[in-house]
């Protein structure tokens, strides 16, 4: 599967990444090493800091946006004013397992499996699930956000595939969602630590998560497949996420584990969030 995305180096509180044929340098905390290869830094197109505000050194040279394949997925990107490219490389193996389990209990369940995707972002997650053959509801409560999702789903000629595209605050459509009676086969939530809805609605991931869950166990179907969980927030372990979703399934399979920046041989792993999912075979 081809993957354009590639982790070059790491350290110093730093990350080299190459998106296609750009290379950036960018902030990252965890990342406490001394840098493994010093030499390849000089070969960054651009580098993003946040030591007095918020700068990008090179941006101008960017194109405004370009298209990098991650995990079987084109993706635009583009260097945001927060240092964001509208991609997070570390999700691209949970893209993947979203893909097979999806096509695999497709063809166990033998029907067509419903997969809702909250704080949805660009789209990645979305679009691996549409390729397994899913209808996909994807939701996020940014509209541009969703309509670069939509962009995504043109580049990977899935803009007629069965996709519901939700601009909403995520407790507000899952309450909808529960009354009416809608249910989903798989769902991937990443809240986050701060946000807000579509009409300014305060979500802290303290305080609102345990919410999110209950009624993501209230709009599962009958016979899901699996609830995945990320989340980038510090304190959030694996463990933790784990034990969160233990507490609505007794039957079934947990596994929880770090998300990772990966690169060619030598290039350190780098963590970069947490996961973990209920499986249900």
């Amino acid at each position: 599967m081809s993957d354009q995305y590639n982790l070059l180096d790491s350290g110093n509180g730093k990350k080299l990444e190459r998106f296609g044929d750009i290379i950036l340098d960018r902030p990252c905390a965890q990342a406490v090493w001394k840098p493994k290869f010093p030499e390849l830094w000089n070969t960054a197109d651009a580098r993003f800091d946040r030591n007095q505000g918020l700068n990008w050194q090179g941006r101008g040279t960017l194109p405004d946006t370009w298209n990098v394949e991650v995990a079987g997925v084109v993706m635009k990107l583009s260097a945001t004013d927060f240092g964001h490219l509208g991609v997070f490389p570390e999700t691209r193996a949970l893209w993947q397992w979203i893909r097979s389990s999806l096509t695999r209990q497709g063809d166990k369940k033998k029907r067509e499996l419903k997969f809702l995707n909250l704080f949805a972002y660009s789209g990645g997650a979305t679009l691996a699930a549409a390729q397994s053959g899913a209808a996909c509801c994807h939701l996020d409560a940014s509209r541009g956000m969703v309509d670069w999702a939509r962009e995504n789903a043109a580049l990977n000629e899935l803009q007629d595939a069965p996709i519901r595209w939700i601009v909403d605050d995520v407790i507000k459509f899952l309450r909808r969602e529960v009354r009416r009676d809608n249910r989903y086969d798989g769902i991937l939530l990443d809240p986050p630590s701060f946000g807000r809805g579509k009409k300014g609605e305060l979500y802290k991931i303290e305080e609102s998560l345990m919410e999110t869950l209950d009624l993501v166990h209230q709009v599962l179907s009958d016979d899901p497949a699996f609830v995945l969980l990320t989340s980038h927030t510090p304190g959030f372990s694996p463990i933790v996420l784990r034990n969160l979703l233990e507490q609505y399934h007794d039957t079934g399979r947990f596994e929880c584990g770090e998300m990772l920046l990966t690169g060619d041989a030598g290039a350190m792993e780098l963590p970069n969030g947490n996961w973990a999912r209920w499986i249900s075979e």
